[in-house]
């Protein structure tokens, strides 16, 4: 599946006016990803993430409270903290087991002006967040939910609590890489994907349904779609989530 800046007709009024109030106090994107203390590394990886719409996708803008799950060496995780400052946070999870490389890169990069806003989280997939740290904004999932698959994860509970960790009005990006029909979550660890299905059978017991559909990061041999859950939680509200199909991605909002 792969994220989708476009918003289909599917979401409901409250999600429009949600998003185009976040458009309103949105950063320059453009600005962001031509800053000039950017990595050549990141500036190479922008060639096939198109940042700007990923940005402009999440709504991502000053003060927000972030977690970016499966961070790895921090690409996301950076773009989302120059996005979101000088007021907000991000949280960027990795397991404790992470490779040396992307550990390193990470960790290089709380030690520069971009990354003063980041806050490293070296915790479970289904544990990722203390306790503490409730009502985020935005949470960001990218191509690393196909890994939980043969990991010892507990996929269920992961889902549930980053459920939990959103407030009303959060929202859940995911995006990931798409299986055939029919494999399901078997392929997770020989071709690192995941079946659209299965990854929306997962999402949606946690409580989020299909909304929409976009195709910003669509592979020309596959099919991206843009999934907004919807579910009543605790005190009233709405949950949203997005997926999507040729490269996986999903969007999840709480309001």
């Amino acid at each position: 599946m792969t994220g989708c800046l476009t918003i289909a007709a599917l979401l409901s009024a409250c999600l429009a006016m949600t998003a185009a109030t976040a458009q309103d106090r949105a950063p320059d994107y453009a600005a962001i990803i031509a800053a000039p203390d950017r990595t050549e590394a990141d500036l190479q990886t922008d060639k096939r993430r198109d940042p700007a719409k990923l940005l402009a996708f999440t709504g991502a803008h000053p003060g927000m409270k972030v977690l970016d799950m499966g961070a790895g060496g921090g690409y996301s995780t950076e773009l989302m903290a120059r996005a979101i400052a000088p007021s907000g946070v991000v949280y960027g999870q990795n397991p404790v087991d992470i490779g040396e490389r992307a550990k390193t890169r990470f960790e290089a990069r709380l030690k520069t002006p971009a990354g003063k806003n980041i806050v490293g989280v070296a915790r479970p997939f289904d544990d990722p967040l203390p306790a503490d740290v409730r009502d985020l904004d935005l949470i960001t999932f990218l191509f690393f939910y196909h890994d939980t698959t043969y990991m010892p994860v507990d996929r269920a509970e992961m889902n549930r609590k980053l459920y939990a960790a959103l407030k009303l009005g959060g929202m859940l990006v995911i995006a990931d890489h798409s299986a055939k029909t029919g494999d399901g979550t078997s392929v997770g660890k020989s071709l690192h994907r995941i079946e659209e299905s299965a990854l929306r059978r997962e999402v949606e017991a946690a409580g989020f349904k299909l909304v929409a559909a976009g195709d910003f990061w669509r592979h020309p041999r596959g099919c991206a779609r843009l999934f907004d859950p919807t579910a009543e939680r605790q005190g009233g509200g709405r949950v949203r989530a997005q997926i999507s199909e040729a490269d996986v991605s999903g969007k999840i909002m709480i309001s």
